[in-house]
């Protein structure tokens, strides 16, 4: 199929941005990681437990069925499937084919010994979410990175806050980009060392084919160290059939706060640039109107913004209905599972639009100082605030008479700190010299204090 005639946009319009999560999400992907952990079990088996006669040679030979899966073996699976009926059976029949071909067909038997389905899906599940774990960790690397980039640079370039959409305190743009990477970077850090954890204890995970035909091993123990070591993973002991999932719901739940975070990122991005603080770099072959020759739209951060509402609708879902499953077993986790993929892929569209946008804009000083200079009322704050350490009667109330809803100069501000009773001369001065570009607190600092907590090497 031509990416054209895709009915899904990961695999049609957006399948550039996504292309990365095919080798693991796929139905592919799926099967490759299915055939590993069956032939990681296996390994296990014959080399830990030693259930059966291997040498080494044998055991390479077992490994290497994993290392080869390729796009024609999976295809294989598939036509073994459509007899079947059965996903993980027709793995387990294309294992035990490839050992009948390999002169192995005396350890056939082990291959899914002691199985249910679930004990090799949940843990093919686990490695998927870890390996695409990590490719969103990356791309978030860059867009955190990026925003650091943007609060070194301007740290103190004053610009005026905006509450409720009004001009407010001034802060400064160096500060407001650290604001977001503080968040992202919190959440990268969640996302990195959240668990991942794959259960492999039977039918009704409680051993009973195990114990039954090897009652002398220690099956708790032995699927500790395998989940541990032949997969690396965190083992979950206490599951029915099938493994709760509450990891999963964890992760999600970290990832829904990374995209919320990025929806409110790419709309004061947009925002900025409607206000003029921010530029953007046009590019000289794209339109950015079918009828307006002059717009260069902010697409990017919209783009971000649909693909993060998409995916935390998704990930929402998923959260809470992975964690449900009818007495030891139903179905219905199985379908949802399959759009793991999905929800990745429309994280990844987003990072990669968000990292888009903020490598295409600029910062225009002239707006910024235009609005600076438009907005003098601004200072009200801290006039009231000085008026309120020295004593002076109603300040709020006087400040606001004075300002609220009007039009100020600094005239009519000086004239205002003049008239001050209690309010003694030399901190008088210090007001008269007050501009509402110098009236952004501790901001600067306050970007130091981040780069000095992350330990960030500083350009």
């Amino acid at each position: 199929m031509e990416s054209i005639q895709a009915i899904s946009v990961l695999d049609g319009r957006y399948s550039k941005y996504t292309e990365e999560l095919t080798e693991i999400f796929s139905e592919y992907g799926l099967i490759r990681y299915r055939v590993y952990v069956e032939i990681q079990w296996l390994k296990f088996l014959l080399k830990e437990l030693n259930l059966d006669t291997a040498d080494r040679g044998a055991l390479e030979k077992i490994g290497a069925i994993a290392e080869n899966i390729d796009v024609a073996a999976a295809k294989a699976v598939k036509e073994t499937e459509k007899i079947t009926n059965h996903d993980v059976k027709a793995v387990e029949y294309y294992i035990k084919d490839r050992l009948f071909e390999l002169g192995l067909a005396d350890l056939k038997e082990w291959v899914h010994f002691a199985c249910t389905s679930d004990d090799i899906n949940n843990a093919a599940y686990a490695l998927m979410i870890k390996a695409g774990r990590q490719y969103l960790l990356d791309e978030l690397a860059k867009i955190f990175q990026r925003l650091e980039a943007l609060a070194e640079t301007h740290k103190a370039t004053p610009m005026i806050s905006r509450t409720h959409g009004q001009p407010a305190t001034p802060t400064t743009v160096g500060k407001e980009m650290a604001n977001f990477a503080w968040r992202l970077r919190l959440e990268n850090s969640n996302l990195r060392i959240a668990y991942i954890q794959a259960k492999m204890n039977g039918a009704s995970g409680n051993f009973c084919a195990h114990q039954i035909a090897f009652p002398e091993i220690d099956w708790i123990s032995a699927s500790q160290d395998f989940i541990s070591q032949y997969l690396g993973v965190t083992p979950i002991l206490l599951t029915t059939q099938i493994n709760p999932n509450s990891y999963i719901s964890e992760i999600l739940h970290i990832l829904v706060r990374i995209a919320s975070i990025l929806i409110d990122l790419n709309r004061d991005m947009w925002g900025y640039i409607s206000l003029g603080y921010f530029k953007q770099k046009s590019v000289e072959a794209e339109i950015g109107s079918s009828t307006m020759p002059h717009k260069v739209n902010p697409i990017d951060f919209e783009n971000s913004e649909g693909n993060m509402g998409m995916a935390i609708s998704l990930m929402e879902h998923m959260a809470v209905k992975l964690l449900n499953s009818r007495f030891q077993r139903d179905l219905t986790d199985s379908t949802v599972m399959r759009n793991l993929g999905t929800a990745f892929g429309y994280l990844l569209i987003g990072f990669k639009s968000t990292l888009k946008g903020l490598d295409k804009i600029g910062v225009d000083p002239s707006a910024l100082e235009k609005d600076i200079d438009a907005n003098p009322e601004i200072l009200a704050e801290a006039l009231q605030t000085v008026m309120r350490a020295y004593k002076e009667a109603d300040p709020y109330e006087k400040l606001k008479k004075l300002t609220r809803g009007r039009s100020v100069n600094q005239a009519d501000i000086e004239k205002f700190i003049d008239s001050l009773e209690n309010v003694p001369t030399e901190v008088k001065q210090r007001l008269h010299r007050l501009r509402v570009e110098q009236y952004t607190g501790l901001a600067e600092r306050l970007v130091d204090w981040y780069f000095s907590k992350q330990g960030i090497e500083r350009h």
